[in-house]
This record gives C-alpha cells, sequence and structure tokens, in this order.
C-alpha cells in the first residue's frame, strides 16, 4: 500500500524550502503569530501532497505538542485543511493556496475587531472629555487641555473610521475572486486551485 507521506528519502526539507519557511516564519510573527505558524503553513504550502503532524514534526524538527498546537490554530483561522487519504488512518494536512482568501479572512477576524475597538474607545474618551466641568472657574490651562485633546483624539478617531472604510473595501474584494487580478498585477501565472 502506498501512502501519500513522506518517504524515507523526502524526509529532508530542500535548502529552498528552509529559507522560505524561516522567511515566512519571520513575517507572520512580526504579524503578530506564533513563527511556527508560519513555518508549518510555509512548509505545507510548498509541498506536493498533504502531510501528516508526523511528517512536518520531522521535517521542521519540532515537538509533537508543537505542531498538534500549531495544526489547531492554523486549522482555526483557516489557513490549513484535514483531507482524507485513502488507506490512512492519521490526519493529513493541506495549506490554503488562495493567498488573498487567506489574508482577508486574518483581517476580518482579527484587524476588523481590532478597528472597531479602536472606534469605540476614542468615542468613549470624547464622551469623557464631555464629561468634564468647564465653569467659569475653570482655568486657562485645563481649558486648553481638554480642547487638545478634543481635537487629537477627534483625529485618531477619524484616521481609525478611514482605516475601518478602508478595510471594508478590501474585505470587499475579498467576497469575489481577486485570485487572477492579483495573478496579473504581479505577472504570474495561473495555478490549480485545491
Amino acid at each position: 500500500m502506498e501512502t501519500r507521506g513522506l518517504s524515507k528519502e523526502t524526509r529532508a526539507l530542500w535548502a529552498n524550502e528552509i529559507a522560505v519557511s524561516n522567511v515566512v516564519g519571520r513575517l507572520i510573527e512580526f504579524w503578530g503569530f506564533k513563527r511556527n505558524m508560519g513555518r508549518v503553513w510555509a512548509v505545507l504550502y510548498l509541498s506536493p501532497d498533504p502531510l501528516s503532524a508526523e511528517d512536518l514534526r520531522q521535517l521542521l524538527k519540532l515537538s509533537s505538542g508543537a505542531v498538534s498546537m500549531t495544526l489547531s490554530e492554523l486549522s482555526r483561522w483557516g489557513v490549513v485543511r484535514k483531507v482524507w487519504v485513502q488507506g490512512e488512518r492519521r490526519d493529513f494536512y493541506a495549506a490554503e493556496v488562495q493567498l488573498w482568501r487567506m489574508i482577508s479572512r486574518v483581517f476580518n477576524e482579527r484587524e476588523k475587531g481590532e478597528i472597531t475597538m479602536a472606534i469605540d474607545a476614542f468615542e468613549e474618551a470624547l464622551a469623557m472629555l464631555d464629561t468634564i466641568q468647564l465653569g467659569r472657574d475653570a482655568d486657562a490651562k485645563t481649558r486648553a487641555r481638554v480642547e487638545l485633546q478634543r481635537t487629537r483624539i477627534g483625529q485618531l478617531l477619524e484616521l481609525a473610521r478611514l482605516g475601518q472604510r478602508l478595510l471594508d473595501v478590501f474585505l470587499s474584494t475579498a467576497k469575489i475572486d481577486a485570485e487572477p487580478l492579483v495573478r496579473f498585477l504581479l505577472g504570474t501565472r495561473n495555478e490549480p486551485r485545491s
């Protein structure tokens, strides 16, 4: 019985796979995720066949627990999925290969929530400023401080609202298949979908 897992001869990553997985790991870490999430996704992305958790453990020299947690997180984000391999009892995994869809999913779940939270906080901060009593006896320094903060928090609020609108436009394009446009703009050839 032939399995789609790694054969003994291919149980090592090529130099380019190591380089790509390390770079993607660093980029993902910069974006606020765990480095191994990027490394595991990149290895799956570059693999012609689905890989098992054990394959990933051996290729990346990670513990079973680290691979398991990483695959669970990547599955939750929708950037890897379990696939069935005939004749195998183990779970196998494949990467999301439509980059536009993957990035928009993360933006929708993470960045959109952060921007909404920031807008709410800025609006609340402005409302707090409105509760400061500035009677006739308030000194000029206090009045100036309130006005400065009202102006600057207002600017932050407008920036957050602009970010929200831009993100909404970006995410609305993700509802259509933007991959052909991305491929055209990047000058890349069509790749079959998985």
